[in-house]
């Protein structure tokens, strides 16, 4: 890519991670200019490269392809002694590291921000996991269908009285724990860059989650209210859910205010339902019939016919897109929020572009995930002088 430097060129990221929340915020680094070296055991490397799709390449699935992009892939076993000192020599030019280890595991391995700092005081050091580094439950393992379900969020997903489902089937919290990962890093860089300064950020998986619920924790604390399951609603206002299309498809309808309301009763020609339900308290005290006139009138046309006619009324309305709606989407496509990549071996793969958007410094996906160790010889060998007959030697011991 030509253009302007990248904002985070020069950058040197160790990747120690595994699966997806920390190395999601060493991706992202990664597309705004970082270089990012992703360190795998030796024995299969990380085992994100074996979860979902596989794909002709060996340990190459799809999932891993999307999420390791714009890495460099190095294999060291850092349990055992050889591989931890070979970790600290990496870390003496590194500005940052993401691991994701259980909390006292880089402690056990000799590898912990006492010893790390004191190699590198500049070293900022992201620790990702289920609980955090402290209390109680601190040793638990954690994965994001567990944030989801322990911060509060799968509480609330699913219909009233019924068994609450994932929201959504994706690792929601791995994601929005790995984007806090790299907000938190960006601050403690500039911080750095003032003070010369390295430290820890301490990301857990069910804080990402709980940052994300609204006002459940406030008005719980003021008069102990505690929201169910909606559906596809919510308790603070009406019309303000899915619905059925003409079509068998569904359309998701906004109406958080009276003058959201008062469009929609204009788009539906409905000035009766105005004049008697105008005011969302008296919306919300009759839900049931309200919700049952809206999808009376979205169920009389097709859903684009819908869309249109909200949209020239002013009223917040979306397709609720499956997979194979968003790739025939004209906005996606004229956003360029999907790129295709060729991967060799592989062949043509098609991921999410790179979000956010800059005007100036635009990040990119250069390449996607790398097969395994295909950087041992640039970095063992010509960057930290280890010859071939060392290599060789610490290969057969499982080092690398």
């Amino acid at each position: 890519m030509t253009g302007p430097q990248k904002p985070l060129t020069g950058v040197r990221v160790l990747d120690i991670a595994c699966f997806i929340a920390a190395p999601h915020a060493a991706s992202i680094m990664g597309e705004f200019g970082a270089e990012v070296i992703k360190v795998e055991h030796p024995n299969g490397g990380d085992p994100w490269r074996r979860y979902g799709t596989r794909t002709a390449a060996p340990n190459q699935s799809l999932a891993w392809l999307t999420e390791a992009r714009n890495k460099r892939s190095i294999t060291l076993n850092l349990g055992k002694p050889e591989g931890a000192e070979l970790l600290k020599r990496l870390v003496t030019d590194a500005d940052v590291v993401c691991e994701n280890f259980r909390p006292g595991t880089l402690e056990k391995w000799g590898l912990g921000w006492d010893e790390l700092s004191a190699i590198n005081p500049g070293l900022i050091l992201l620790r990702v996991s289920g609980y955090g580094q402290t209390g109680p439950y601190k040793d638990r393992p954690g994965f994001a269908r567990i944030a989801h379900a322990y911060g509060g969020l799968t509480y609330l997903s699913g219909n009233p009285g019924e068994t609450p489902v994932t929201p959504g089937s994706t690792s929601l919290g791995d994601y929005m724990t790995g984007m806090n990962g790299c907000i938190g890093i960006m601050m403690a860089l500039r911080h750095r860059d003032a003070t010369g300064q390295g430290q820890v950020i301490d990301c857990s998986l069910y804080e990402s989650v709980f940052r994300a619920l609204d006002e459940l924790a406030p008005r719980y604390a003021v008069d102990g209210f505690v929201r169910e399951p909606e559906g596809s609603g919510t308790v603070n206002a009406c019309p303000h859910g899915h619905f059925p299309t003409g079509d068998g498809k569904f359309l998701a309808i906004a109406c958080t205010t009276d003058k959201m309301f008062e469009r929609l009763s204009i788009a539906m020609q409905r000035p009766d339902l105005l004049e008697k339900f105008g005011d969302q308290k008296v919306r919300l005290a009759s839900r049931d019939t309200v919700l049952a006139e809206v999808e009376a009138w979205t169920t009389s046309m097709p859903r684009a016919a819908m869309i249109e006619l909200c949209t020239e009324n002013g009223v917040p309305a979306g397709a609720v897109n499956s997979i194979a709606d968003i790739f025939a989407d004209p906005h996606f496509k004229a956003r360029e929020s999907m790129t295709t990549v060729e991967v060799p071996g592989v062949g043509d793969i098609t991921v999410p572009a790179v979000f956010p958007k800059l005007s100036l410094t635009p990040g990119e996906v250069a390449t996607l995930g790398p097969a395994l160790g295909e950087a041992n010889d640039t970095i063992y060998g010509e960057e930290l002088g280890l010859t071939a007959v060392q290599r060789r030697k610490l290969n057969q011991d499982g080092v690398i």
